[in-house]
């Protein structure tokens, strides 16, 4: 997680985590450019996630490009909804928007966590 600080990183790491051993589900984020258009890179990142995919939820985010992508596979998506992960992927953009990453991010990652465990 390149552009953070060790604690913010482990921060992060931690949220994943949470939220994977509350919800079942596979978390995981990415932080950086995509390499080709955002939505087809957060797709590969997820697709590449192999058998783990249909019950992963992937959050990539272009720093620079200032963008935002949730990708979800099958079985995640029955408990995350698309306007579920939009809502989200909103808040988290308005965090962004003033400056604070980590702390979107950790809001993004909690929240869909807790919508899947309330959608089990």
């Amino acid at each position: 997680m390149r552009g953070l600080t060790s604690a913010q990183a482990d921060d992060i790491r931690q949220a994943l985590a949470l939220a994977e051993r509350r919800s079942g589900l596979r978390f995981g984020a990415f932080l950086g450019a995509p390499v080709g258009g955002r939505r087809h890179f957060a797709e590969r990142l997820h697709a590449a996630l192999g058998d783990e995919a249909d019950k992963a939820v992937v959050i990539f985010v272009d720093v620079a490009g200032r963008a935002l992508e949730i990708v979800t596979g099958e079985s995640a998506r029955r408990r995350l909804p698309d306007s579920a992960c939009r809502m989200t992927a909103m808040s988290m953009a308005t965090a962004f928007s003033v400056g604070d990453l980590v702390g979107g991010l950790l809001y993004g990652i909690g929240t869909l966590g807790e919508q899947a465990i309330a959608r089990r």
